[in-house]
């Protein structure tokens, strides 16, 4: 069969304070009034039917997630005492699955990412499920069409097509300065790195045992164990010691068989406050409102936060980022966005976790 893992795990600290630990960016309300997680919930059901689509989170939210998303069964619910990357999330749910269907073929989706329209995106699903299906040996990425020469995203290089829309992944690249992400786009063969996958559950085990054998054992343990009265005592004690890394790392830079898939869709990270400007309209002075009052004079390309009925105003400021929440607000600007990580670990230091 085929199933959907979504990966809804990340802590989202540069998008500090709506994005606490115990309510993620996931959650947050911003975009029609459906949170990231609905939105990916829904995408994935253009494909899956609910009963075959998991969510993979921390265990602390797992309450959480099962009310914004009814729909799913508990039991499809997989919880992580500790995040360890995406390599053993993925290995986890991996895990879990092969011990169910042992033929499982799973894609594995992101909870924290805007995708249009539905119907792209779930065609792109359906040919990389095809892909595996023919080839499954093979690990499938799915790759974006960059539309900017953007330098916090890793990129996939495209080699020679194997069917339509799918290509033989020729090298995987990190984040690169300015001069070679235009390089990258000019050359209309790479694509940004989605972090969106799919391969028989198997596969990716195996992939793990070779590449990261201590992981790939423990994890086995786990799903075995995963339906039994010892799961929760071996995952307090197993999932903690495994090697934080992330799947990309560990496996698909070092894989011989990677395929990639083209996503024609409008795709945005939603990692930074900056990220909004793709996402929302803008008034004739470019600011962004992302609240519900908000009013401006004299002021220019600000991007302006609030999830309740706060009004912000803003007199003669430009390219500012305002995010109001009920116990913080933080100010500041567009460029010093990607500083609001190293504020989170300031506020943990200073105040012990309490505005966290």
């Amino acid at each position: 069969m085929h199933y959907a893992l979504i990966m809804a795990g990340g802590a989202g600290s540069r998008l500090w304070p709506l994005s606490r630990r115990r309510r993620p960016k996931q959650w947050m309300r911003l975009f029609g009034g459906k949170t990231l997680l609905r939105q990916a919930f829904e995408r994935a059901t253009a494909v899956f039917p609910p009963d075959s689509i998991h969510i993979i989170t921390g265990e602390s939210l797992i309450d959480l997630t099962a009310e914004e998303i009814p729909e799913i069964p508990r039991q499809n619910l997989i919880g992580e005492p500790v995040g360890r990357d995406t390599v053993n999330a993925i290995g986890l749910g991996a895990a879990i699955l092969a011990e169910r269907d042992p033929d499982a073929v799973m894609t594995v989706l992101t909870g924290d990412h805007v995708i249009t329209p539905i119907e792209r995106f779930a065609a792109s699903v359906q040919t990389a499920i095809k892909a595996v299906e023919a080839h499954p040996e093979a690990l499938v990425t799915f790759g974006i069409r960059p539309t900017s020469p953007h330098t916090g995203y890793g990129y996939v290089a495209r080699g020679e097509r194997v069917a339509e829309n799918v290509y033989k992944v020729r090298e995987f690249a990190e984040k690169p300065n300015i001069a070679l992400a235009t390089k990258y786009v000019s050359s209309g063969q790479h694509y940004w790195n989605s972090g969106m996958f799919a391969w028989r559950a198997q596969t990716i085990l195996d992939q793990i045992r070779r590449h990261l054998p201590n992981s790939h054992d423990a994890l086995r343990e786990l799903g075995r164990a995963w339906g039994t009265s010892q799961r929760r005592e071996k995952l307090g004690v197993l999932y903690p010691t495994l090697m934080k890394i992330s799947v990309d790392f560990a496996i698909l830079e070092r894989a011989e068989d990677v395929l990639v898939v083209e996503m024609d869709c409008n795709w945005v990270d939603v990692g930074a406050w900056t990220a909004l400007e793709s996402l929302l309209d803008s008034d004739d002075l470019g600011n962004v409102a992302a609240c519900r009052h908000a009013i401006t004079l004299g002021s220019r390309g600000n991007i302006l936060v609030s999830e309740d009925d706060h009004l912000i105003a803003t007199i003669g400021v430009d390219d500012l980022v305002i995010v109001h929440s009920p116990d913080a607000t933080l100010i500041c600007t567009k460029r010093d966005a990607q500083g609001i990580k190293e504020l989170v670990d300031k506020l943990r230091q200073e105040f012990d976790g309490r505005f966290l």
